[in-house]
């Protein structure tokens, strides 16, 4: 009766762990998937805002613009259609707003009936002029307007595009390379500090330290991983960056730098802990072997005990990146949050979880902007795996080589 009981609560517990490991993996497959979907729908968003349209004079030869060159149209900064493969005439920038100063409102009519002929009016009158207004104001029947045909945001623009300006009207930029690579520089710099100070920590306690410095560090660094990244972001905001300000001549202290700073020390407790209890499960008689074969204690170190902890040392570094990649609120607060692309650690960076944090609040849902933060949550999601899996392979040649 006992043996029966007991192995129908077993199967209970496997069948409950079982139910709990599949319920996990699928709420993971799920968030992956409204992930990617939310963020796909971005590339199925036209280029100029949602509701608006672009309209020239007939006798325009100029076909099709780009977001990037309508965003400079409208910021002066193209001034004849000539440089844009038109004729020899004067830019106009028209918005819509602009038809209150050339009528009166009463002239439009009851419910603005007569706004498309009187916009016609203004579009046909002016040859140079290109006009950004409401697509159901839009003058389509007069033959003296050309509508500019919209596209969807492509890939590539925003993939290699170097502008981040989404609330830019009459055409948003959503060019990504300088939050991906602002993300990698300040992130690579960070684990560059924290590895090997990490690792050396790691040894030292693992190896040299005895139990009663252990008992008193361990503790210690671990409290440091539970501290509040905002906290950290406060430390750094007031101590560190105006420090590297005063120290390096800067004429903001807000840098790569500072954020590298700052990431490299929340990832150390990560790294520290991990990598020492991965050396610490190395079997004694492997250590007394190698001193017994003449090896001394840093051989025995470095020969025998960081390849036997390499799997866990690797766990370490991919969580201590990942930490790095993926924190928010202190990089938000120290490293200037400029979308541009970095050439060196003394300027101001913006990553990817700085980014969504500080504009999805702001991102009306289900619009270009609110695609675009979801699309940045994929590009993250796709780095973190590919450090993941390029540690596993370095991890297992290591293994490999051991044996």
């Amino acid at each position: 009766m006992r043996k029966t009981f007991r192995r129908f609560s077993e199967r209970i517990i496997e069948g409950l762990f079982t139910l709990s490991g599949g319920m996990t993996s699928l709420a993971i497959l799920l968030i992956v998937v409204f992930l990617f979907k939310e963020g796909a729908g971005l590339f199925q968003s036209p280029d100029v805002e949602k509701g608006y349209v672009l309209a020239v004079n007939a006798g325009n030869p100029v076909e099709r613009l780009d977001a990037k060159q309508i965003k400079e149209i409208f910021d002066y900064e193209y001034t004849d259609w000539q440089t844009l493969g038109g004729k020899d005439e004067e830019i106009m920038p028209f918005r819509f707003n602009d038809i209150f100063s050339l009528y009166d409102e009463e002239e439009f009519g009851e419910d603005y009936v007569l706004l498309p002929e009187k916009l016609g009016d203004v579009i046909a009158q002016n040859p140079g002029i290109i006009a950004y207004i409401p697509e159901r104001y839009a003058p389509k029947e007069n033959i003296s307007v050309k509508i500019f045909p919209t596209k969807n945001i492509l890939p590539f623009n925003f993939f290699g595009g170097k502008e981040w300006m989404p609330t830019a009207t009459p055409s948003p930029q959503f060019g990504v390379l300088p939050l991906i690579l602002g993300t990698l520089w300040v992130s690579i710099i960070a684990i560059l500090i924290a590895l090997p100070l990490g690792l050396g920590v790691a040894i030292y306690m693992s190896e040299l330290a005895d139990d009663r410095t252990r008992k008193l560090l361990k503790p210690t660094i671990e409290l440091l991983a539970g501290i509040p990244s905002v906290v950290y972001g406060f430390f750094g905001l007031v101590v560190l960056v105006p420090l590297i300000q005063k120290t390096l001549d800067l004429p903001v202290g807000e840098t790569a730098l500072a954020g590298s700073i700052i990431l490299a020390i929340m990832a150390l407790p990560t790294i520290i802990t991990i990598a020492e209890d991965a050396m610490r499960t190395t079997p004694a008689s492997m250590r007394e072997a190698s001193l017994a074969l003449g090896a001394t204690n840093w051989q025995t170190i470095y020969r025998v005990i960081v390849p036997y902890a390499a799997s866990g040392i690797s766990a370490a570094i991919v969580l201590g990146i990942g930490r790095a990649i993926g924190e928010t609120m202190a990089v938000l607060m120290v490293t200037g949050n400029a979308a541009i692309i970095p050439h060196s650690l003394f300027q101001s960076v913006r990553t990817i979880p700085a980014t969504i944090a500080a504009e999805l609040g702001e991102a009306p849902t289900k619009g270009v902007h609110y695609q675009a933060l979801f699309m940045l949550g994929c590009i993250l999601f796709i780095i973190t795996m590919i450090i993941s899996i390029s540690a596993e392979i370095i991890s297992r040649k290591q293994q490999s080589k051991g044996l």
